[in-house]
């Protein structure tokens, strides 16, 4: 008590100016999220916390003359794993845009390695200089349809609840099950409202008493709103709107109205899935904003959605604002134009600046032989051509239509003969060697020859394969088991690119830069192969594997309508 007292009293005379500070950031302008204006003053820090605004003296000082002082940015729903590299390493990508904290949800390596998956995510992401937050995975498997690597229960998450940085129960995808009163979710959402934590949402499309329903039973947010009419809705049934622009799903220019009075004060910015090339080459949080002030929307509602409003959602009281008493992360912008960030600073430190994380990280010792399930996913036989052949007669096919641009699917109905822009799918179960393959078809995707496999196929992350021939889809599909997780493609019966993604079939250790670059040359060839540019190669063919967004899916056992979920046949009269 006596260390707390004398704490606070350093504090409070440090506020008054009747001691020096440890920092202090002179003549920037400062954003005020509570005001929403700029005003002048120094940012006196003690103790990695924000004691005054006004004119301080500091052991260290920085002059910040014709620049922008904000808090730090928040990004209030990513999946790290669909960065494809390490917590360490997306730390290294994302701090220099100024992000200081993201709340993520590790569902992706849960649905492959269960608790085991979550305690290494935990664990790799300790100690670094961001702020990792975590919401509990509500859906593993996503649904009831899903053959995944490991099953969650209500019971099984308990013991994380008492981790100071999990925040809640992440995205209930299963919105079908959540308001027809499935046990199993019933049983997760009381859990976490018997810890007091959040909920959040995940409903495309949901809307009248099926939306009454699923925000009665406690679900606080929703980040798949594709129109502002769908998120003004649900605005107006108390949620919190996550406004998101990622790397498949891009939603920010359908969702432009809510960065206005009154929607901005219950909207965020979120990412959601971001390949590594877009974060070293466009940003994270930071492209968000520039985009939205590009647009003409206000740069201090931008900037307070980017960072206070996600802080408030998820509790976070004392991050989000630079003002007496919140945690000194705060970033230094060019201008209200340009809008580059330039520095940033963490719990009162200069942690990066032009670009450069400044912190060495650590390496996590030991990992693989305390996580064997992480970094030894692949249970399945090599596989042969004949494996994709499509199952079933009929005169008339389904198929797999994707959206450039969009997470949604369409289902497109073509006489069965037809081939015309239309390419194979396939999902192999790879968890534990039960040899499922659901074979379909796809169209929207490009591909005229060649074939694209990857280990990363939302949300049970089998091993999903696109082609125009089973030769190569095989070539492709093995090369990825072979790896023990990655992306391939293939071409004329062999190999011509991978990426090793050892961690869970997921990421991999090695920096953003070189993975950037990688999936640069990756892309440039699916290109060639028949890809167009409005279409992400990999993140849209993860997509294609996801049963919770409409309208047709495909898994390790065959084709899914979304809206019944229930299967339907390939080939049908």
């Amino acid at each position: 008590m006596d260390h707390k007292r004398a704490y606070l009293k350093e504090i409070i005379s440090t506020a008054r100016g009747e001691e020096t500070a440890d920092l202090v950031l002179k003549n920037a302008k400062i954003l005020n999220v509570f005001t929403r204006q700029l005003e002048d003053g120094d940012v006196a820090i003690k103790n990695g916390y924000i004691v005054g605004i006004g004119s301080y003296k500091g052991i260290l000082e920085f002059d910040l003359s014709g620049k922008i002082l904000a808090p730090g940015l928040i990004d209030g729903h990513i999946h790290i794993e669909s960065s494809m590299i390490s917590p360490s390493e997306f730390t290294r990508a994302v701090v220099p845009h100024g992000t200081t904290a993201v709340v993520t949800d590790p569902h992706e390596i849960a649905n492959v390695a269960g608790k085991e998956g979550i305690s290494f995510m935990l664990e790799s992401s300790e100690d670094l200089p961001l702020d990792i937050f975590f919401m509990l995975p509500s859906c593993v498997p996503a649904t009831p349809l899903d053959e995944a690597g490991a099953t969650l229960k209500a019971e099984d998450m308990k013991e994380f609840y008492s981790e100071y940085r999990v925040l809640g129960l992440a995205e209930l995808m299963n919105s079908f099950g959540t308001i027809r009163n499935d046990d199993d979710i019933i049983s997760k959402i009381l859990c976490a409202k018997e810890e007091d934590k959040r909920i959040d949402g995940h409903a495309p499309g949901l809307t009248g008493n099926d939306l009454n329903a699923y925000v009665s039973a406690g679900v606080g947010s929703d980040h798949e709103c594709t129109t502002a009419e769908e998120a003004i809705e649900k605005l107006r049934r108390g949620q919190y709107i996550m406004i998101r622009e990622g790397t498949a799903a891009k939603n920010l220019d359908a969702l432009l109205p809510l960065f206005d009075e009154p929607y901005c004060d219950r909207c965020m910015l979120v990412s959601d899935d971001r390949h590594p090339g877009e974060l070293v080459e466009v940003g994270h949080i930071d492209a968000i904003v520039r985009a939205a002030v590009k647009a003409g929307k206000k740069v201090e509602n931008v900037l307070k959605m980017a960072s206070f409003n996600a802080a408030t959602y998820f509790g976070l009281k004392e991050r989000g604002a630079i003002a007496p008493g919140y945690i000194a992360d705060m970033i230094v912008l060019s201008d209200l134009n340009d809008l580059k960030v330039e520095k940033v600073f963490k719990n009162g430190a200069l942690v990066a600046d032009e670009g450069k994380l400044i912190p060495e990280i650590a390496p996590l010792p030991n990992k693989e032989e305390r996580y064997p399930r992480v970094f030894h996913s692949f249970h399945l036989k090599e596989l042969v051509p004949e494996d994709f052949a499509i199952k079933g007669t009929g005169s008339k096919k389904r198929v797999i239509e994707v959206v450039p641009g969009e997470l949604l699917t369409k289902e497109k109905i073509v006489p069965a003969d037809e081939t015309d822009g239309i390419s194979k799918i396939a999902v192999i179960e790879r968890h534990k060697d039960t040899g499922h393959i659901g074979v379909g078809f796809l169209s929207g995707y490009g591909l005229t020859k060649g074939a694209i496999a990857s280990s990363v196929a939302h949300d049970s992350h089998n091993l999903i394969v696109a082609g125009t021939s089973d030769e190569d889809m095989a070539a492709a599909a093995n090369a990825v088991r072979e790896n023990e997780g990655g992306l391939a493609i293939a071409l004329d019966g062999k190999v011509v690119a991978t990426l090793a993604l050892p961690i869970a079939g997921l990421m991999c250790e090695h920096d953003a830069d070189e993975v950037a670059k990688k999936l640069v040359d990756m892309k440039k060839l699916a290109r060639e192969m028949g890809v167009p540019e409005d279409i992400d190669p990999f993140m849209t063919l993860a997509f294609t594997a996801l049963p919770v967004i409409p309208s047709i899916r495909i898994l390790t056992q065959g084709l899914v309508d979304v809206n019944t979920q229930s299967y339907v046949p390939v080939l049908f009269d």
